[in-house]
């Protein structure tokens, strides 16, 4: 019987693929996020392992790093990715300091 392949790092705890999320997780807590990224980071899944077992495309899985790199644990949660994607259109977004903004109730009613 061969021995179950572990990955450590310093950080972490040990990750194996007896620790990671099942093949068929329909919800995608912050936790299990991390532990994918993880796995994939340490060599212990490909990148296209990771995509196939996990029916992920490489846009979300890079979503889910790039979060991870950038805000931490917290940066992996619905409502936090939300808050970080307005945040970096609104500091991509040329600023209009000339214009006037027209009020928005201006012409709805009488």
């Amino acid at each position: 019987m061969p021995v179950p392949q572990t990955k450590t790092r310093p950080e972490a705890e040990a990750i194996s693929l007896a620790t990671l999320p099942p093949p068929d997780t329909e919800r995608w807590v912050a936790r299990r996020k991390a532990q994918v990224v993880a796995a994939v980071q340490a060599g212990l899944l490909s990148l296209d392992e990771a995509l196939a077992r996990y029916k992920l495309t490489l846009e979300e899985f890079t979503g889910w790093q790039r979060a991870l790199y950038r805000h931490g644990l917290r940066g992996l949660q619905v409502t936090q990715t939300q808050i970080c994607k307005l945040a970096e259109r609104r500091r991509q977004r040329p600023l209009d300091r000339g214009r006037r903004r027209q009020p928005r109730w201006r012409d709805s009613h009488a």
